[in-house]
């Protein structure tokens, strides 16, 4: 890890993406689905593999957002529930139907909801730590559903965080800047103050800077314009934090 020096550093909060930041599938989606699948009768190929992936990305996009009026847990789980059947069906809609949907659905939407199809980084515990002691706080900003505690509790990811901001509890969705102010509310602090990471160029980098807070974008290097604070692994991140100082 390089070294933070943030004395001098106008920078409080440093807030992150969940998925596809801090853990990323193990595999892809596909090979999740096809995984439970296999019971129900289909039986595994490049092809359909291939075909998942592109129905559900197609799926996911076409979604609505995951914002949902009430505030009940039981109920807000039904409706978290509820909207990811909605994706699940249209992607088996798109690549042929099985009997025992409802039932497969159960299961692929609970085995998201564990750590066993997650994966992190190497470097990622290493530098929330090295954060943690530089006295940076920590949040996380992310689309996901209530699912995401238990996740980031079963890849002992959760005392690493100061809080935890999910579009289904704030009734706002990334990119908009609802969702940003409702974190730097929790943490007292402005947004020239934090700072966002994340690897989506929408919801992670255009939303945090168009709410005012610097942004890093994980990604490939060479496919975005120079002006984008870019990185390709977690680890050049302090690199990026030291040359935020007044």
């Amino acid at each position: 890890m390089g070294t933070l020096d943030v004395k001098h550093s106008f920078l409080k909060v440093i807030f992150f993406d969940a998925a596809g930041t801090l853990f990323h599938i193990k595999g892809s989606v596909a090979d999740v689905y096809l995984k439970y699948a296999k019971k129900y009768g289909l039986q595994e190929s490049l092809s359909l593999r291939s075909s998942i992936n592109s129905a559900f990305s197609y799926a996911f996009q076409q979604a609505p957002p995951p914002i949902f009026a009430v505030s009940q847990p039981e109920k807000l789980k039904q409706c978290e529930r509820l909207w990811w059947f909605d994706i699940v069906h249209a992607v088996f809609y798109r690549v042929g139907m099985f009997e025992g949907f409802d039932e497969y659905f159960d299961e692929v939407f609970e085995a998201f909801g564990r750590a066993e199809h997650w994966e992190i980084q190497p470097e990622l515990i290493p530098l929330l730590t090295e954060l943690k002691e530089q006295q940076f706080e920590l949040g996380i900003i992310s689309n996901f559903d209530t699912r995401l505690f238990q996740i980031l509790n079963d890849l002992s990811l959760s005392n690493y965080f100061d809080t935890i901001t999910i579009s289904s509890l704030v009734q706002a969705v990334k990119p908009s800047r609802e969702i940003f102010q409702y974190a730097l509310d929790e943490h007292a602090v402005e947004p020239h103050e934090a700072l966002h990471v994340g690897d989506s160029l929408t919801e992670d980098w255009e939303g945090a800077t168009k709410s005012g807070l610097k942004a890093v974008l994980l990604c490939e290097k060479n496919k975005l314009p120079q002006h984008i604070v870019k990185i390709s692994h977690l680890r050049e991140l302090p690199h990026i934090l030291s040359t935020y100082h007044v």
